[in-house]
């Protein structure tokens, strides 16, 4: 599991995020009714749910760990991961708003994927209010896992079970084409995948500087 980054791989973000910024930018793209430039999008708002399921799926792996051996370490790694996931869920959530707002004619729609995103969001943020709320250490970590875990099995019902089986706007899902099929070209292939991957190493590199620093505060 990628949870520590060399001096190489952070070279690699760095590149990858400067080439994804300046082709995302200038690069050509097809021409799409409706999309029209805002396709460029595609290489911001995506990439950051790519980053956010990642480093989801990072802290799920850590609370379930923690739920087996009771070790705080994975409860503190877990909840640094969660903090990041919510920084990058709350930019994919206003990079598709500003796309929304171009091509559906409004910054809010009633789409299950978009309703689905604010209740998700919403829950992990009450992940928060909840560590908040408890003073011992192990308690807290013990129900902020278990209500983690809950919350990221919703999460993949609100944003990829439900969204495919009623009607959406989001391209593939509910009977819609999706980019790879209608718009995504050999051009925005090349920079497309390049963005995820770079987003998601910068989200990782971010979330090991926040852990380095709660372990420098915390007694763990």
């Amino acid at each position: 599991m990628l949870t520590y980054l060399s001096k190489y791989q952070k070279y690699l973000c760095i590149v990858l995020l400067v080439y994804t910024c300046v082709m995302g930018l200038l690069g050509a793209v097809p021409a799409r009714h409706i999309l029209n430039e805002t396709i460029r999008n595609l290489y911001f708002h995506v990439p950051m749910w790519f980053a956010m399921f990642f480093l989801l799926i990072v802290a799920f792996v850590y609370q379930v760990k923690y739920l087996s051996s009771f070790d705080l370490t994975y409860d503190l790694k877990a909840t640094s991961y969660v903090q990041v996931a919510l920084v990058f869920g709350v930019l994919g959530l206003l990079t598709g708003m500003l796309w929304a707002k171009f091509t559906w004619g409004a910054w809010w729609v009633s789409d299950p994927k978009l309703n689905g995103t604010a209740i998700s969001m919403l829950m992990y943020l009450a992940f928060f209010v909840l560590r908040s709320s408890v003073d011992s250490k192990v308690l807290k970590a013990k129900l902020s896992s278990v209500y983690a875990i809950i919350s990221f099995v919703m999460l993949i019902v609100f944003l990829i079970i439900l969204p495919r089986m009623t009607d959406s706007l989001h391209p593939g899902n509910g009977g819609n084409p999706a980019f790879s099929k209608y718009d995504l070209d050999n051009n925005m292939r090349l920079v497309f995948y390049p963005a995820v991957i770079g987003w998601i190493l910068l989200s990782n590199w971010i979330t090991q500087l926040l852990i380095r620093i709660e372990i420098l505060n915390s007694d763990v």
